[in-house]
């Protein structure tokens, strides 16, 4: 069972969202002639619906090829990674299944965050890099500029960046060649004991979990009761069936040292493998993990609930799908007094909370309504004990507080130079410390700032984009948990506390976020026979407060003269009510209210 690997090339594209990344998969599969004619549709490999609206990849795929050089068979394995900042951790472990990569950069937009985060992630693995222009059929490509950009900020030789069209497969044979004679084929370990990284995991209903991983040492035979084992979670399985995907999956008897392909392992739980695993035999005792494995963490919580309470059976068996094809979503059943039953869940990043939130309404036909993201607080008690915080109910007693602890980011952002002055302005507004600024071109900034991930969650996308017209791009990794100084501020309604409501929040931002909500519920609570209080509170203390006026009932109307005492002994009645009212009367928020709070 000892292949050569020498005819192997393992690779992958990498790209910022939306530079051509899975138009240049689709060719190089055409021209292979993977796929006939028959099967083709654009973006062949981004088959989920949101994948080709957002024009971003969401899930890993991997497709063998054979490419024929003087005639000589080559094995291609391309293996696709996601591009957004939220799949960093599957990105690299991608990296690490390939050899080399193919970097793509629009012509005409130039470089851009993620291309510079992905190419040092590709550096960082160890990779051939293939600098690739692409679209150079657009009349706005500017070549000459993008090609000195690339020579400039990462040292490439002006005759090594290819360039080409993958919408009309301008100069992707000569790619092809290229990758055969630059990058090196995988290292001969065909003598070693079985070892094989598992770079992305899948559920399919007949086969359970399967996972696509590269064959790193030795090779693997199908038999009847083969056993493995998987590093990280314990697990065992019997191979139900190994192959390629090509792009199908197609069943193979044997999988050799270099190659990449499936194995299919029958368990019905996809927690149990987990991405950067290591599958060895099941006795081989004395094999060692391969390294870059680590848990991966949700970052970001939101509350999602049912519109309609009675949806909530069909919102958990919607989750629990996901989470079969997902596994790095987390969630946890929740209640609420306002708006009823729903999951407390977990995810990656911003866009990873958006892609699931959609795919709820989408596929399983769900309203919902979502809370604002938070992140996970860590609290340091008197008691020695360590809490992790993610909703403001969970806020322990102040006085048993030694020290809380929130998430810091590094963020890259990439923007053209005339906005530097309102980016430097907008990150310092949201606590940010530059670490470096630098110019690649006279066009182009690069920056390199600390920031902390409540400040990231919170709208900062949206105002990134605002202050550079769009231009900007941006890209995070997660750095260290620091010191932070933050409180729950309750919101009371006519002197109840509402939870739904509460937030943690910065000290020193405190009375300008309490005015801004109660100014918001002012305009959403209607009013009531009687005057309502609106206050903001930190402990017992008041440190904002609006009042919506009683709605007065004319109850002079049915008089048609009469004398002075006869009207003030109404409106003296009317009086008393009133203050009858205010002491027993109850304020029932409408849930409408709750939603456009929320979701501000």
């Amino acid at each position: 069972m000892h292949g050569t690997t020498e005819h192997i090339r393992n690779f992958c594209i990498i790209a910022h969202v939306d530079h051509g990344k899975s138009t240049l998969a689709d060719r190089l599969l055409e021209i292979t002639n993977t796929i006939n004619k028959r099967q083709y549709k654009d973006q062949f490999l981004d088959s989920m619906e949101l994948e080709r609206e957002k024009g971003i990849t969401i899930k890993l795929k991997a497709v063998r090829m054979e490419y024929t050089l003087n005639q000589q068979t080559y094995q291609l394995n391309l293996i696709d990674t996601p591009g957004h900042v939220d799949f960093s951790y599957e990105v690299s472990r991608s990296l690490a299944a390939c050899e080399g990569a193919i970097l793509v950069v629009d012509a005409t937009q130039g470089i851009q965050a993620q291309t510079v985060s992905n190419v040092y992630k590709a550096l960082d693995a160890n990779l051939k890099i293939i600098p690739v222009l692409n679209k150079v059929d657009l009349p706005g490509a500017e070549i000459e500029k993008v090609v000195n950009d690339l020579n400039k900020t990462f040292g490439f030789d002006k005759d090594e960046i290819l360039k080409v069209s993958a919408k009309t497969g301008e100069g992707i044979s000569e790619l092809l060649e290229t990758l055969v004679q630059r990058i090196a084929p995988p290292t001969d370990n065909s003598k070693e004991k079985f070892r094989a990284l598992i770079f992305d995991t899948y559920y399919d209903e007949f086969l359970g979990v399967v996972a696509l991983a590269k064959i790193t040492d030795g090779g693997i035979e199908y038999k009847e009761g083969l056993k493995i084992k998987f590093f990280a979670t314990k697990a065992t399985a019997v191979v139900q069936e190994i192959g390629v995907m090509s792009p199908y999956r197609f069943k193979t008897a044997i999988l050799n040292n270099g190659e990449v392909g499936y194995i299919a392992t029958g368990i019905k739980d996809i927690h149990s493998v987990k991405v950067g695993d290591t599958i060895v035999m099941f006795k081989n005792e004395d094999v060692h993990p391969l390294p870059g494995y680590k848990e991966v963490k949700p970052f970001v919580f939101v509350s999602i609930f049912p519109i309609e309470n009675d949806k909530f059976p069909e919102l958990r068996e919607a989750l629990e799908k996901l989470s079969l094809s997902d596994s790095s979503l987390s969630f946890v059943p929740e209640s609420s007094s306002a708006l009823g039953f729903g999951f407390r869940c977990g995810f990656l990043g911003l866009l990873h909370a958006e892609i699931i939130q959609e795919r709820l309404e989408r596929e399983y036909d769900l309203q919902l309504i979502s809370t604002t993201p938070t992140v996970e607080y860590r609290f340091f008690m008197t008691d020695g004990k360590e809490l992790s915080i993610k909703t403001p109910s969970e806020f322990p007693d102040v006085t048993k507080i030694v020290d809380i602890l929130e998430p810091w980011i590094l963020l890259n952002i990439v923007t053209p130079s005339p906005y530097v002055g309102s980016i430097i302005t907008l990150c310092e507004k949201r606590r940010g410390i530059l670490r470096k600024m630098n110019y690649p071109t006279e066009a182009h900034v690069i920056f390199e700032y600390e920031l902390p991930l409540s400040e990231l969650v919170n709208n900062f996308f949206d105002d990134l984009k605002t202050v550079s017209s769009g231009f900007a791009s941006l890209d995070y990794d997660f750095l260290e948990y620091r010191k932070t100084d933050v409180v729950k501020l309750d919101i009371l309604v006519h002197r109840e506390c509402v939870e739904p409501l509460s937030h943690i929040v910065l000290r020193n931002k405190t009375e300008e976020f309490g005015r801004n909500l109660l100014a918001k519920l002012k305009e959403l609570i209607p009013r009531q026979q009687f005057p309502v209080a609106l206050q903001a509170a930190i402990g017992g203390k008041i440190i904002a407060r609006e009042d919506i006026p009683a709605l007065r009932k004319n109850v002079l109307a049915k008089m048609s003269g009469g004398h002075r005492e006869r009207k003030d002994k109404l409106l003296d009645i009317q009086k008393k009510g009133k203050e009858r009212m205010k002491r027993i009367g109850r304020v029932d928020i409408p849930q409408e209210a709750f939603r456009q709070v929320l979701r501000s």
